[in-house]
Parts: structure tokens; sequence; C-alpha cells
């Protein structure tokens, strides 16, 4: 887990993640002490954070502890899932429109959504924000997303 698939090690992410937050939002995702471990900050959020890559179908490469615990995974199980498969068949097509939306935007807040679990459970995501990861040299990676309200269905 120290590398993340085609993104460099976990420092490097967490810093990607953290800076394309600030810089699609305007806003600091987590409140970090002075010389925190940012890597260990994320995760150990009580804030699921995940994210995936840039492939023409995108798969997950990064779960923090809450995503993993959610989504019912393993770290090699849900780095290897294409995103899309976080939502329930019916609901893909809404969120692949839903996506499209933040490639072109940045980022959008107060998303919303069914999503299902490895297991099959279902839960509704509420208010999670949902942006582009882009490098320090403009560069698009992926996207990310970050929510702390969620409800089993």
């Amino acid at each position: 887990m120290d590398e993340i698939r085609g993104l460099g090690t976990r420092e490097e992410h967490a810093r990607l993640i953290l800076d394309s937050y600030w810089r699609m939002t305007g806003k600091e995702l987590l409140q970090l002490s002075p010389g925190e471990d940012e890597a260990k900050a994320i995760e150990e959020s009580s804030i699921v954070i995940l994210s995936h890559g840039t492939e023409a179908d995108p798969v997950l490469n990064y779960g923090n502890c809450m995503a993993l615990q959610l989504w019912e995974m393993d770290w090699e199980t849900f780095t290897s899932t294409p995103s899309r498969l976080t939502a329930e068949p019916l609901e893909r097509e809404e969120r692949a429109r839903f996506m499209s939306r933040v490639t072109a935007d940045g980022y959008v807040d107060e998303y919303t959504g069914v999503r299902i679990s490895s297991t099959g459970k279902r839960f509704y995501i509420v208010s999670a924000t949902v942006w582009n990861l882009i490098d320090g040299d403009g560069t698009y990676r992926g996207q990310a997303a970050a929510f702390s309200d969620y409800r089993r269905l």
C-alpha cells in the first residue's frame, strides 16, 4: 500500500488529494497540525476518502480505512475495482452523468446517491464532494470523493 497505482507513494497521493481539494474548492479537506503526517491523517480520517484514476473505465486507486470498511473490501480488491461498480446497475447511468459534470466543473459538492458494498449492502451518500485531481503541473490525475454522512438502506 506504499505505492498508489500510477500515482507514486502514499505521501505523494495524500498531497495530491489535499492540494487538489484546496485548488478546486478553496477549502481544507482536513484540519492538520503543522508537521502532521498527511498520508496517515487521510488514512485514519473519520471522513470517507477515495479516488480513481484516468483509465477509460476508471479504476479505484485509493480508499482510506473508512472507505474500505464501507465498501467491505480489502486494499487489493478495492484498488482493482472499476469505480462504476460502486454503484448499483440502475444508478450507473446517473453516476456517469454526474462524473462528467465533475470533469467539466472541477468539483461538485452536495452530491447524494446510492452505492453498494461488495456484499450487496446498499447505502445512501449524503453531501459528498467530488473533485478532479490535478497535480502541480496542471495534469489531470483522476477524481476523488469525500463524505462523512451516509445512511444504510
